[in-house]
């Protein structure tokens, strides 16, 4: 059985087409000392950043915390996770 901070999480944030939106999103895993698995950014045509992060090691209870400071961030519109 695989623990917690082993499970594959997903975090996803929308912000606005800023240019230091994505490392902003990123500056709180490298503050952690964490590589994640996988980050896709894609620049909608709403004018939106839309960033995902697959993410392995960290735990819930941290990526809830990570996920609110950076929807507190200038320039993000939404910031949540899920498991994946």
């Amino acid at each position: 059985m695989s623990s917690p901070a082993s499970s594959l999480l997903r975090l996803r944030v929308v912000a606005d087409a800023d240019p230091g939106a994505l490392a902003r999103v990123l500056e709180r895993f490298q503050n952690l000392n964490v590589v994640p698995r996988k980050v896709v950014a894609e620049y909608a045509t709403n004018d939106k950043l839309h960033v995902q992060v697959d993410i392995v090691g960290v735990t819930a209870e941290r990526l809830t915390l990570i996920a609110a400071k950076i929807a507190a961030t200038p320039a993000v519109i939404s910031s949540y996770w899920h498991p994946v």
